[in-house]
């Protein structure tokens, strides 16, 4: 089961803590802004997106993965 959602990453600190978050939890996720896809964990790839605008979150394969703690980034 796949799960998306549209967040928003507006400065350097937003970045660290998203990533910290996403670190403890098991599963792939992957931000998609326009034609390119990384994966969410990776603090490099996220700012290589125009993080002016939503990315879109997709969530696979997330056995402890808690939806509520990453919707503070919507």
């Amino acid at each position: 089961m796949t799960t998306s959602m549209y967040i928003k990453l507006p400065s350097i600190d937003v970045v660290k803590k998203f990533v910290n978050d996403l670190s403890k939890m098991n599963g792939d996720f992957d931000l998609v802004s326009g034609r390119y896809v990384i994966d969410a964990k990776s603090i490099m790839g996220i700012f290589s997106l125009d993080l002016t605008k939503p990315l879109q979150l997709n969530i696979a394969e997330a056995e402890e993965c808690d939806i509520e703690k990453l919707k503070k980034y919507c």
